[in-house]
């Protein structure tokens, strides 16, 4: 909003509105620019991970009770650090006849009151996202194999493929799928065309892909010629 339009707004004085714009900034509530003011949610890079787990919430329950169903018993999954994996692993929680891996703090802590044998892999903690990261957790993952991986993203795009936010992230989620047998995606529709800054996996890398709306038939045929089998939850 400018300068101009924010006085109209709250029919204060200039020098009022200055002093008053001067202090939100220092709390961090606007970003001030040449001639007005930003929203810091509007150009933060990265949403919190307590503001994804509040979004599309019908969507990643119908996601996480899919992926629940594609995991047999004697498992060991692989469970990524991203809100819709989190619920998957939730569903997972109460099962003795499977093993989960995760480097999900969130999970990690839900893990407290479940069944499944749990393994935790250190690292580095992402606060934004609840991720632990880095070299311990990169050394951990190569000394381990499993069965199935969930693997999130934050952006999906038909050509590029998956993406996300962070460098420490897209090297762990890189890791996990070279060290699963099958590799599922989940993610909703709101990701779709939407690519994110980095890109960790093309298509071809996925055997799964687990969503709430399937994507335009154009975009789901490219989709499948990659030999991914998408499921609508």
């Amino acid at each position: 909003m400018t300068f101009a339009e924010l006085q109209k707004h709250v029919e204060v004085s200039p020098a009022t509105l200055r002093r008053d714009l001067s202090g939100l900034e220092r709390s961090g509530d606007v970003i001030r620019v040449h001639g007005g003011i930003l929203d810091p949610a509007y150009v933060r890079s990265e949403v919190s991970f307590e503001e994804r787990l509040v979004r599309n919430r019908s969507a990643k329950a119908a996601i996480a009770s899919a992926a629940s169903k594609l995991v047999p018993a004697g498992a060991t999954v692989l469970v990524d650090a991203g809100s819709t994996c989190l619920e998957a692993g939730k569903a997972l929680l109460g099962r003795k006849d499977i093993r989960l891996i995760t480097h999900s703090v969130s999970l990690l802590e839900a893990a407290f009151h479940g069944e499944a044998a749990i393994i935790c892999l250190g690292g580095e903690l992402r606060k934004v996202s609840g991720a632990l990261t880095g070299g311990a957790a990169l050394g951990a993952l190569n000394m381990i194999h499993a069965d199935i991986a969930f693997i999130g993203a934050s952006g999906l795009e038909p050509e590029w493929g998956c993406s996300t936010t962070d460098l420490s992230e897209t090297e762990i989620k890189r890791a996990i799928l070279a060290r699963s047998t099958r590799k599922i995606l989940l993610a909703d529709i709101t990701k779709w065309s939407n690519p994110s800054t980095v890109r960790f996996a093309e298509w071809k890398e996925f055997d799964d892909w687990i969503v709430n709306k399937l994507p335009p038939r154009i975009d789901l045929k490219v989709i499948q010629k990659n030999g991914v089998k998408v499921h609508q939850a």
